[in-house]
C-alpha cells in the first residue's frame, strides 16, 4: 500500500484532537476546546462512536434503563430504535404504548401513531442517518416498510432466537443483512449496537465494514491500497494505533483502558473525509462541504458504558 503521508498523519492528529475535545468538555472546561479552527467551527463525531449522543441515548434509555427485559426484547428494542435513530420517535412510542417490547408491538397501531406525527410536521427519522427507503414490503410510506420489516424479523421469522445463538459478530451480521431495507453498513451498525448489550458478547476485533464516508476517507488517505481491502486498511489502523500515537508524540487519552475499536477507526476515516473538505479541498470527492456547524447542546450527557467494558470515567 502507498500512503498519502500528509493525510495519513492527519488521521492520527484528528483522532487525538477530537478525543481531547471530548475530555475538555467532560471536565467542564470553557470553549474553545481546541486551537483548530475547523474543529471549532464544524460538527464532528467523537473518536469513540460510543460517546456520540445517539449511542449514549441508546445505552441509557433503550438497553440499560433500569428495567428487566428478556434477551429477545432487548434485541427488538435496539433494532426498532436504530431504524429511526431518533430520540423523540422513541419517546413518542413510549408515550403511546407504555413501553417498547414484542408484546406491545403492533404494525397497525404503531403506523397510526407515526402517521399522525408526520401529519403534524414531526420528523420521525434522524437526518444524519442512512436507512434504506425503498418499498420492499409494498407500502408507500418508509415507516410502514420499516414496521413490516420488524414484523418479518421478529414475529414471523423469530430472528431474535437466531441472533442469540450467534458466536460471532459476522454470523449475526449475515443474518441481519439478508433482510430487505438493510444494507451492509446498516447491518454492521446494528450488530455493533446489539453487542453493547449483555445478551451477547462478540469479539469486536474480528470484523468490520467500511461505510460510504469511510471509503472516501480511505481514498484520500491512501494513494494505492495494494492488495489490501478497505476492511484490511481499517484493521491496519486498529492494530497500529498505539505505535502511531507514540510516533507522532500524541497523548491519546483512552476511555478506561479501551483502545479505539475497528468501528471507531472506521468512523474516524469518515470524519477525516469531512475535515479534509476544509483542510485540503484540493483532494476531490463527491462531497465538498461540511454540512453541519457546531452548536453547543444545552443538555449535558452523563456517560454510560456497557458494564462488560469496565469503564469508569
Amino acid at each position: 500500500m502507498k500512503k498519502r503521508q500528509e493525510v495519513y498523519d492527519l488521521y492520527w492528529y484528528f483522532a487525538c484532537e477530537r478525543q481531547n475535545i471530548f475530555w475538555k468538555k467532560l471536565n467542564g472546561e470553557k470553549p474553545p476546546w481546541t486551537n483548530d479552527e475547523i474543529l471549532q467551527e464544524y460538527k464532528f463525531c467523537n473518536s469513540y462512536r460510543v460517546n456520540d449522543r445517539v449511542s449514549q441515548y441508546l445505552l441509557r434509555n433503550v438497553i440499560y434503563n433500569g428495567k428487566k427485559y428478556s434477551n429477545e426484547d432487548i434485541i427488538f428494542r435496539i433494532i426498532l430504535f436504530k431504524l429511526f435513530n431518533k430520540e423523540s420517535t422513541w419517546e413518542l412510542l413510549l408515550n403511546n404504548f407504555g413501553d417498547v417490547t414484542l408484546k406491545t408491538f403492533s404494525m397497525k397501531k404503531h403506523s397510526k401513531v407515526l402517521e399522525d406525527a408526520i401529519s403534524n410536521g414531526v420528523k420521525i427519522y434522524n437526518d444524519a442517518y442512512i436507512s434504506c427507503a425503498n418499498k420492499a414490503f409494498g407500502y408507500d410510506r418508509k415507516h410502514d416498510n420499516h414496521l413490516a420489516l420488524l414484523n418479518k424479523m421478529f414475529i414471523e421469522d423469530k430472528m431474535q432466537h437466531k441472533i442469540l445463538k450467534c458466536k460471532t459478530m459476522q454470523e449475526a451480521f449475515n443474518i441481519i443483512k439478508s433482510y430487505p431495507l438493510i444494507g451492509n453498513f446498516m447491518a454492521y451498525q446494528l450488530v455493533t449496537d446489539i453487542n453493547y448489550s449483555d445478551v451477547v458478547n462478540w469479539r469486536e476485533d474480528e470484523f468490520t465494514i467500511a461505510g460510504p464516508g469511510s471509503l472516501r476517507g480511505i481514498k484520500k488517505c491512501f494513494i494505492d491500497k495494494g492488495k489490501m481491502t478497505n476492511e484490511d486498511i481499517i484493521k491496519y489502523m486498529y492494530e497500529n494505533q498505539d505505535k502511531e500515537f507514540k510516533r507522532f508524540n500524541l497523548d491519546f487519552k483512552r476511555i478506561g483502558n479501551r483502545p479505539l475499536q475497528l468501528i471507531d477507526c472506521q468512523n474516524i476515516f469518515c470524519e477525516l473525509d469531512k475535515y479534509l473538505r476544509q483542510k485540503m479541498p484540493n483532494l476531490k470527492s463527491n462531497r465538498t462541504k461540511i454540512k453541519k456547524k457546531y452548536k453547543p447542546k444545552e443538555s449535558k450527557i452523563q456517560y454510560v458504558y456497557p458494564p462488560k467494558w469496565n469503564i469508569n470515567l
